[in-house]
């Protein structure tokens, strides 16, 4: 790894403190070297607030360096005015010389301005560093502003004899297939991730609240499927603790200032109108937690991008089967008595 990686892998690690808070901002780190030593470092916390590169020159203690130094920044630096001013301003503004650039950011406000104006005001631009690495970072932002959809993560438990659920229930509350670790594991991820989404039996079956009770961070926007608005208005998901958007056929429902309803035709592509929706509530992620129905339709459609599937210690005998995905996965993990597949779409 030669200065420019390490520089930026950094950068990337820096980056990684602002999972789950900075939509819909990407992550980005930043740090300044001078005389090869790491001067000032700094990363985007939450969108209206200081961007990466802000806060690596404001943590600088001797500002006098800037304009012999090097700044590292692990996606382009923005170039428009928004909620901030534009980074390339600042860093114009301290001359600093060196700019050095993990990848290019594809949203349609930025996509290379950034680095024309640096090129333009005499900075020396290197562009391409950890590339890969720095697109892996916020591959849920390329995903939203390139294929303009919430990058799609679909999640189940499944027994050892491949049963989502079981066909009878005693009670409205889930059966847990997995273990209190990984599902702990889980509200992590839904404090990660922008929205969740469920089908309608999910929510009469086991009343859902949808939110991260076992995790410290942001609770996901919901997203309910209720075709023939079926959910019954004592359920969680209505009860205005978080933005919520229903897909039914028409919008005669509930309606309040954290309910959202949205009308599709069940009779068309309907993952596709439901992302097509998603992508104007400016939605970048979504974690898809069933049904069984739910699921299949995303896989039919090829609209996801990972799937993270645990297999319980236990056995059903008999229930709704699990999801059908032929691919193999790409990651093999053991949680206490349950194991988790993480499985890739490349296509």
């Amino acid at each position: 790894m030669n200065n420019h990686e390490h520089f930026i892998a950094r950068c990337i690690e820096l980056a990684k403190n602002g999972f789950g808070t900075t939509y819909p901002n990407p992550m980005v780190g930043s740090v300044i070297v001078y005389d090869g030593q790491i001067i000032g470092e700094g990363w985007h916390r939450k969108a209206g607030e200081p961007h990466a590169e802000v806060n690596a020159i404001r943590s600088v203690k001797n500002p006098s360096v800037l304009d012999k130094a090097t700044i590292y920044v692990s996606l382009e630096p923005c170039s428009h005015f928004g909620k901030t001013p534009p980074c390339c301003d600042l860093i114009i503004e301290n001359k600093i010389p060196n700019v050095v650039i993990g990848t290019v950011d594809s949203n349609i406000k930025v996509a290379g301005n950034g680095i024309k104006r640096l090129r333009e005001a005499g900075a020396n631009v290197i562009v391409g560093i950890l590339e890969k690495e720095c697109h892996e970072l916020n591959q849920r932002f390329f995903t939203f502003h390139e294929k303009k959809r919430p990058y799609i993560i679909l999640k189940w438990a499944q027994t050892q004899d491949d049963f989502i659920a079981p066909l009878e229930k005693k009670e409205q509350k889930p059966v847990w297939i997995t273990n209190s670790y990984s599902r702990q594991l889980v509200h992590k991820w839904r404090a990660e991730e922008q929205a969740i989404l469920v089908g309608t039996q999910t929510v009469i079956d086991d009343n859902p609240q949808l939110n991260a009770r076992d995790w410290n961070g942001n609770n996901p926007i919901r997203i309910v499927i209720d075709q023939n608005n079926r959910i019954p208005e004592t359920a969680h998901v209505f009860d205005n603790q978080v933005k919520t958007i229903v897909f039914s056929k028409n919008k005669a429902m509930l309606t309040s200032e954290n309910i959202i309803c949205e009308a599709i035709d069940f009779q068309q592509n309907i993952a596709q109108q439901i992302l097509e929706r998603l992508y104007q509530h400016q939605i970048q992620s979504i974690i898809i937690e069933g049904g069984a129905k739910t699921l299949q339709t995303f896989i039919d459609a090829n609209l996801w991008d990972e799937a993270r599937v645990f297999i319980g210690n236990s056995q059903f005998g008999n229930g709704i089967k699990a999801p059908i995905l032929n691919s193999a996965p790409s990651k093999k993990e053991k949680i206490v008595t349950d194991e988790l597949l993480i499985i890739r779409n490349y296509d």
